[in-house]
């Protein structure tokens, strides 16, 4: 697995103060995309144990609040072999860190994948479905078009179906 980008202190993607991956490969290819580098699995640098390290490290720094790890792409989902160590750790080692991911998979379709569910399962939101240019909208928090869904994951996994993030 590559990851296209690395950035620390993130305030864009979800709530409070995060570290956010971009990892590398989409075979998605949403028109429109903001980000079509991603789409080629070659793209940026080797996602190494030092850096999943590093990661870790920079999550539990004690100087600042880190809320918790964003991990956007490319495709995340395309990459779970890859980043399925990373999630177990965050949740052993990070105390309190929350994951978001975004992926253009609906919840539907990633709970219908054995591999997919078992990374999703460590995530605490979900952010679905594919970017539709038709129906993008920047007012939108979190998400580029009005398809896409802002999922609890614990609860959808629980009910069995997508439940909207409460952040009321």
């Amino acid at each position: 697995m590559n990851i296209a980008d690395y950035k620390k202190f993130d305030v864009i993607n979800g709530t409070g103060l995060r570290h956010s991956i971009f990892t590398s490969g989409c075979q998605h290819h949403c028109k429109g995309c903001f980000n079509p580098l991603t789409w080629n699995f070659n793209y940026g640098t080797p996602f190494t144990q030092s850096f999943e390290d590093q990661i870790i490290c920079d999550l539990n720094i004690d100087y600042v609040r880190i809320s918790g790890l964003s991990i956007l792409g490319g495709e995340p989902f395309q990459n779970v072999s890859g980043l399925l160590g990373l999630v177990k750790r965050v949740k052993n080692e990070c105390v309190g860190k929350d994951i978001w991911v975004w992926s253009g998979y609906t919840f539907e379709e990633i709970i219908a994948d054995e591999s997919r569910l078992e990374l999703l399962a460590y995530c605490d939101v979900l952010i679905d479905g594919k970017f539709i240019l038709e129906q993008r909208n920047l007012k939108l928090q979190w998400r580029g078009s009005e398809n896409q869904r802002v999922l609890d994951v614990k609860q959808s996994l629980s009910r069995g179906q997508a439940v909207w993030l409460d952040l009321s």
